[in-house]
């Protein structure tokens, strides 16, 4: 295992470049630049998260073009993600703006869907999620995730968590940037306090989606 000694400025620079150079022939000149200050760190930081959060992956740089109108071939970040329950997790990521952190539902099913409205609706359960979303958006972390317009089918439209209600998924994050600690060992020490804070978050719905 690989300690981790935080994410070089070469890292960010590598993506503001592939953003403008997006071939293969551009990827193939830069590879070595991409392995050693962008996936080797991506990968010993989570090596270093593992014991409290749980082992990570860090997710391959090729972009899924068959569908795409864009033929891009690669990605323009790059993302880890801990696992606790089928699209539910921990997620850091690294791109030309720098580090980002983030957690939660990102990708639901039909079943997940229905248990996720089911356990808002329960005033227990569902006031206790919306203290945690209110405390985490009071922290600076942008609430997300895929809603529908309205209240779906089944609830009333007044309902006192009609905002929950409408997500299909459901995630929170935080643009880090570059900030100086960024390229050493201590950006590690700052992804573990984002993911403590965000840690209710991902058991609440790793128990009642996972």
């Amino acid at each position: 295992m690989v300690t981790f000694e935080g994410f070089p400025a070469e890292g960010p620079a590598f993506y503001a470049d592939l953003e403008e150079n997006n071939t293969k022939e551009w990827w193939s000149g830069h590879q070595d630049v991409y392995e050693r200050a962008v996936r080797a760190p991506m990968t010993a930081l989570l090596d270093g998260l593992a014991a409290e959060f749980g082992p990570g992956k860090v997710f391959r740089p090729h972009r899924d073009v068959r569908f795409s109108r864009d033929k891009s071939p690669y990605k323009t970040s790059q993302g880890g993600f801990v696992q606790t329950a089928e699209g539910t997790g921990y997620y850091v990521h690294l791109d030309a703006e720098g580090l980002a952190v983030g957690a939660g539902c990102h990708t639901s099913t039909s079943a997940q869907v229905e248990r996720f409205r089911a356990a808002v609706d329960a005033p227990a359960e569902g006031s206790s999620l919306e203290a945690i979303v209110g405390s985490l958006g009071g922290a600076g972390y942008a609430i997300e995730g895929e809603r529908l317009k309205t209240v779906p089918r089944g609830y009333a439209k007044d309902h006192p968590r009609a905002e929950l209600l409408r997500h299909k998924t459901l995630t929170a994050g935080k643009a880090v940037g570059t900030p100086e600690w960024l390229g050493s060992a201590e950006a590690l020490e700052h992804v573990r306090a984002s993911w403590a804070e965000l840690r209710p978050l991902v058991e609440w719905l790793t128990g009642h989606l996972g």
